[in-house]
C-alpha cells in the first residue's frame, strides 16, 4: 500500500517538473543543491549506491538516502523514465516520501 503511495507521489513529483532521473541528471542535482532526497530501485548495483553515498555534497548537507523495494520497471510505468536512481528536488514532496518510507519498507 505505502509503495503505491510512494509511487503515486513520485508521478505527481514528476509531472510538476521536480525530480531528477538518472545517474547524471541526479548527479547534478546534488552538486547544483538542488536534491533533498535520493531514491535508489532495488535493482541497481551496489557500486552505484556506493558511489553516490560517498559524494561529499551528500555527507555535508545530510540528503537522506533511500534504498527502496521498488524496481525500476515499476519507476518506468508510473514517471515514465526507466531509472535507478531518482532524486526528488523538492521540499514537500521529499518530506512526504521520507515519511512514507519510515512507516514501512517501501
Amino acid at each position: 500500500m505505502l509503495k503505491e503511495k510512494v509511487l503515486s507521489m513520485l508521478g505527481l513529483a514528476r509531472r510538476a517538473g521536480k525530480l531528477s532521473m538518472g545517474h547524471d541528471m541526479a548527479e547534478q542535482a546534488v552538486k547544483k543543491g538542488k536534491a533533498k532526497v535520493i531514491l535508489f530501485c532495488s535493482d541497481v548495483s551496489p557500486r552505484l549506491i556506493d558511489e553516490f553515498q560517498k559524494k561529499e555534497e551528500i555527507k555535508n548537507k545530510k540528503i537522506p538516502v533511500i534504498k527502496t523495494n521498488i524496481t525500476m520497471n515499476e519507476i518506468h510505468y508510473s514517471v515514465g523514465y526507466k531509472a535507478g536512481v531518482i532524486t526528488v528536488d523538492d521540499e514537500n514532496f521529499s518530506k512526504r516520501i521520507v515519511t512514507l518510507s519510515e512507516q514501512e519498507e517501501i
